[in-house]
């Protein structure tokens, strides 16, 4: 079944280290191979708080987006977004076929 992680940005601090996450962010993402379905893309709110962004990626399944996530490069590129900017990051079971 799939699993997609959701990261919603909502509120920069520091863009230099924002910079730096996506670097190392990108980076991380090899050997995982993530299907990005939206990234930073054009949005509307339509309920709740106000955001700067968001980035839905794919994975085959919940093992595969943990293995991502905890991953030392992932992990390593966290502490930049960290200190650049505030999150709210899950991870969500899909339907099977969608």
């Amino acid at each position: 079944m799939p699993a997609y992680v959701v990261m919603i940005k909502e509120h920069t601090h520091d863009s230099d280290e924002m910079e730096r996450y996506s670097e190392k962010a990108k980076a991380a993402r090899e050997g995982h191979d993530p299907e990005p379905l939206a990234f930073y893309g054009d949005f509307k709110v339509l309920e709740g708080s106000a955001m700067e962004g968001a980035v839905i990626l794919r994975f085959p399944d919940m093992a595969a987006a943990r293995a991502w996530y905890e991953s030392p490069a992932y992990q390593e590129a966290r502490q930049h977004r960290f200190q650049g900017a505030d999150y709210r990051v899950f991870i969500v079971d899909g339907i099977e076929g969608a």
